[in-house]
């Protein structure tokens, strides 16, 4: 029973994802990486340098452009990338669903720590999201928005105004408009 006891805390620590996977060894994220499809670190760190203009490797930079792309392809997604410019990330996101179906507009600017479930869209059109703020799947901003730090938008919210510091927004209760006859 020792043994067994043993090893269901190695399974454990192999395979518990309750932070995102963070703490999982290297071979665990690379095997999920390759399941998923989409490796979190290697992505963004691609991103970085593809979206930089002083990075002078061109060669390279078309290669990670095209890696970005056919992982957006397959997510259903786009983080605002393209050559030497795109959407301004403080920090990587955290993406607990992973990439799916998130679309950044080019000249949106995310601030540090952020997270973003699936199905999010934020468009371009000077979009600026603060630090710590969490979009619940579904969210959808309006261009020209700035959402505060430590904000917390809803599932399926539609944003058509400003946020402050510090707030919920959750969406209205569905009603009845007109019973059928």
């Amino acid at each position: 029973t020792l043994y067994r006891e043993m090893l269901k805390r190695i399974l454990h620590k192999l395979t518990d994802t309750s932070d995102g996977g963070k703490h999982l060894p290297w071979i665990t994220r690379r095997i999920m990486a390759f399941v998923q499809g989409y490796d979190h670190e290697k992505y963004w760190t691609r991103r970085a340098k593809v979206v930089d203009p002083s990075y002078k490797n061109v060669l390279l930079k078309v290669y990670y452009l095209w890696y970005i792309k056919r992982v957006d392809n397959k997510h259903h997604c786009s983080f605002g990338t393209s050559y030497n410019w795109g959407a301004y990330f403080s920090t990587a996101p955290y993406l607990p669903h992973g990439p799916n179906g998130i679309i950044v507009g080019h000249d949106a600017k995310i601030g540090s720590e952020c997270c973003i479930y699936h199905q999010v869209s934020i468009p371009a059109g000077n979009v600026v999201v603060g630090d710590k703020v969490t979009f619940f799947p579904g969210a959808k901003v309006i261009e020209g928005i700035k959402i505060g730090n430590n904000s917390r938008i809803g599932a399926n919210v539609v944003v058509c105004e400003d946020i402050p510091d510090n707030a919920t927004v959750v969406p209205q209760k569905a009603r009845i408009i007109q019973p059928k006859k």
